[in-house]
């Protein structure tokens, strides 16, 4: 019998190529082909002004779907973080793979940490969740926004355009580039993005051939964690334009769920935080308690 072929959708960015490659790999060593079709999205082309005022996250995945729709392509790699948190109908999240590091990295040429920065310094990023977990550990600097694939987003800095940036570790650890990070901020500091870290398979729903190739490199325990985080983040409106963060742990089978908003019409008002922990062994079960961080925030104020 002839191995099947697959072919990924992928951005051309470094970090989306490795993340394909890496799924190339693992596809290949279940004895299949596998091509992979590069592809510019609308949020690569788009970098004068950040994601929440052009559309949001769904600006780097659009194209893809297009082509899984159009049958260039079978599967599509993502950032599960720029991933939107309703599929559009037609398509499903068919694989969660195991999570790299999911914390935030403070990237630095002259300032080791933070609390090294002088009053007022520049910092750039162009989350909004970074922006009030920034401000709530340094009111007095000033951020400015940092749009760009990894690689951009460093030459600026270089470029002394920033006093230090803040970046996803993981994609940095993926490119080799681990030894830029000056900091890794733990999550009490600088809480991460709803599945930060792990990398998402989406397909047409159909295709069951697929995601049962698929099913073998799905890491349960990842999936469980981002069920919980994406469910917060769905409840809540589901959209970077607001200064959502969530992040979970499974120890054994109990989730542990941590969630904070911040006013994205006054980020000088505090954080509103949420907790909450369950034994979880379903998808469903990860959900019920990310819509119940949901409610812990809307409890306190949140919208």
């Amino acid at each position: 019998m002839s191995p099947v072929h697959l072919t990924i959708a992928t951005r051309e960015s470094r970090l989306a190529l490795w993340q394909a490659h890496h799924m190339q790999d693992l596809l290949r060593a279940q004895g299949c082909e596998v091509d992979i079709l590069g592809m510019t999205t609308q949020g690569d082309q788009i970098l004068d002004r950040s994601l929440s005022k052009v559309g949001g996250k769904g600006l780097f995945v659009k194209e893809l779907e297009v082509a899984l729709e159009e049958g260039r392509a079978d599967l599509a790699v993502h950032s599960l973080k720029d991933v939107p948190m309703d599929m559009p109908e037609g398509f499903a999240l068919a694989c969660v793979m195991a999570r790299e590091d999911p914390r935030d990295a403070w990237v630095s040429t002259h300032f080791a940490t933070l609390q090294d920065l002088p009053q007022g310094a520049v910092v750039g990023t162009s989350s909004l969740r970074r922006t009030v977990l920034l401000r709530a550990l340094r009111p007095d600097l000033q951020i400015e926004p940092l749009r760009g694939n990894l690689d951009t987003r460093l030459r600026k800095l270089d470029e002394g355009q920033y006093a230090g940036i803040v970046l996803a570790a993981a994609g940095l650890k993926r490119l080799g580039l681990a030894d830029r990070i000056r900091h890794i901020f733990a999550v009490t500091e600088m809480l991460p993005a709803a599945g930060q870290g792990a990398l998402g398979i989406e397909i047409r729903s159909q295709r069951d051939d697929v995601k049962n190739i698929l099913a073998p490199l799905a890491d349960q325990t990842t999936w469980l964690a981002v069920a919980a985080e994406r469910a917060v983040s769905r409840a809540m409106g589901g959209s970077c334009s607001m200064p959502l963060a969530a992040h979970a742990v499974l120890h054994g089978q109990v989730l542990d769920l941590h969630a904070a908003w911040g006013n994205p019409d006054d980020l000088t008002a505090p954080l509103i935080r949420a907790h909450c922990q369950g034994d979880v062994s379903t998808l469903t079960d990860a959900e019920d308690l990310g819509l119940a961080a949901a409610k812990q925030l809307r409890s306190q104020g949140a919208t």
